[in-house]
């Protein structure tokens, strides 16, 4: 189980989150499962030693700690892939071989526990209650231990290292050989060696580049690096995938989306008192709203970004009324009335489908006022044979809303305003003093342009059906890729 989840938090920088990387990841282990059950009871069944056992668990922690090595440049080749067959290849090369060569160990425990014909059924009974315990223990292990605080190259790697510490627990054993031992320790430490280089670089590589801050957490591996350039800029990673840049001297962000959630905000709300984000990255925007005079909560599933955003980002937390939790979850319990909801709540090119549904805008629409607004940034072509995701998103929101506007200034963001409002009219410009000079144009133009989205091209998104991953595939793999190649160009 820790090398089936760690596999896919290891790829996730790379391919993504999306549901193709978790079914590659899944189905590669099955199948590296039933291989190994079978391989192992035709081994077990031609010779009984459990020396061969032990061998292919020495020779699993081998491979992981070669996985760990290589994953960054297997990663990348299959980023030329499209993405369910890059994923499917990157899972199988990486982690086939080290799950099958330990399914081996059920049959060849089964094999040397059984005496005779009437032990068989308690044996596998009581073997397959520990195999189902360890693999409770291993999910557990991993979820709330090892990932929150760990790096997942080293997690990978000290995996490997105990597994190797069984291998030699039984060739070190008093009646082993002193010959069979020899090959262990060498494997041993060539595998350590390997996995040691693995987790050294698993690092950024340019000098220009200098890491603040780095920490995992249960929601990927987050940094904060700074680039040796004039202005100064200090970007937030997600997994090596950049979030939001910030210009510290000017203590403002470099990145435009910040600034058209809070100017469309101010633009279609004719007053906002009271403010909804959901999502709060490092707080740029909900800190824009608060500056405002507006009281502003804010919904975040990740609690480790809070001390990043303090510490780097100049995020006053005093200021806003902060909720760590499932931001659905907060939608349908609360009580309370909003002017807008800024929905922002993606990593990289995967956006959680549950938030992006009829029934999480109708939940959302209730919480606003008669006149608000619900905000909402997304990646999404807006032309062509690839804008389903966009026209489902705008028909979806115009079954819930009466209003609803397209932005969008041709870097890849996409934004969209609903509301009951009869007719949606900017009420005023941006502020551009407050705009960041590296971002102004982008801003004035996404302002400025509309978009009529073909409703045709789209379906209404529910709770019951939500095929976006599947439709903007191709979308979300061309950006996984450029946001990927551009981090290991920088």
């Amino acid at each position: 189980m820790i090398v089936e989840i760690l596999g896919a938090k290891m790829l996730a920088p790379y391919l993504g989150t999306s549901h193709f990387v978790w079914t590659a990841q899944i189905a590669v282990t099955l199948v590296a499962l039933a291989c190994g059950y079978y391989i192992g009871g035709r081994w077990v069944d031609r010779s009984p030693q459990l020396g061969r056992l032990y061998g292919a668990i020495a020779a699993a922690a081998l491979y992981l700690c070669v996985s760990v090595l290589v994953c960054e440049p297997v990663a990348y080749g299959c980023l030329e892939f499209e993405l369910a067959a890059g994923s499917l290849l990157a899972s199988a090369f990486l982690f086939f071989v080290p799950l099958g060569l330990l399914a081996m160990v059920g049959p060849f425990f089964v094999r040397m526990l059984t005496g005779s014909v009437d032990t068989v059924g308690g044996n596998v009974g009581r073997l397959t209650a520990i195999s189902t315990a360890g693999s409770v223990v291993g999910t557990v292990l991993i979820g709330y231990v090892l990932i929150p605080f760990l790096p997942n190259s080293m997690t990978m790697y000290l995996t490997a290292l105990a597994l190797m510490a069984v291998a030699v627990g039984y060739f070190a054993g008093p009646a082993r050989k002193v010959s069979k031992l020899a090959p262990i320790l060498l494997t041993v430490a060539i595998g350590a060696g390997t996995g040691y280089a693995g987790v050294q670089r698993d690092r950024l590589h340019n000098d220009g580049i200098r890491e603040l801050y780095r920490a995992n957490s249960n929601f990927g591996q987050l940094q904060v690096v700074e680039w040796d350039e004039e202005p100064v800029r200090r970007s937030y990673l997600n997994d090596f995938l950049n979030q939001n840049s910030y210009d510290p001297q000017e203590r403002k962000s470099v990145s435009m989306y910040t600034y058209m959630l809070h100017g469309l905000a101010r633009a279609y709300t004719p007053k906002i008192a009271d403010a909804l984000c959901i999502g709060m990255g490092v707080g740029i925007v909900p800190s824009e709203l608060a500056r405002d005079g507006a009281r502003v909560d804010v919904v975040e599933i990740n609690p480790a970004v809070l001390p990043v955003g303090v510490k780097y980002f100049d995020l006053e937390p005093q200021k806003l009324n902060i909720h760590f939790g499932d931001g659905r979850y907060f939608v349908s319990r609360c009580k309370k009335q909003y002017d807008t909801i800024i929905l922002d709540a993606f990593l990289g090119d995967s956006s959680p489908s549950h938030l992006f549904t009829r029934e999480a805008f109708a939940a959302m629409r209730r919480l606003l006022r008669a006149d608000g607004t619900l905000v909402i940034n997304m990646f999404g072509a807006t032309s062509g044979e690839s804008d389903f995701f966009t026209a489902s998103m705008a028909r979806t929101l115009g079954a819930v809303f009466k209003s609803v506007r397209v932005h969008q200034a041709g870097n890849g963001n996409t934004f969209m305003v609903a509301s009951d409002q009869e007719t949606l009219a900017l009420r005023q410009k941006p502020d551009m003093e407050r705009v960041h000079p590296n971002s102004r144009r982008l801003v004035a133009k996404a302002f400025s342009s509309l978009f009529a989205v073909n409703l045709d091209n789209g379906v209404v998104l529910t709770d019951d059906y939500n095929p976006v991953e599947f439709y903007d595939a191709k979308n979300r793999e061309s950006l996984r890729r450029h946001l990927a190649l551009q981090m290991k160009e920088d």
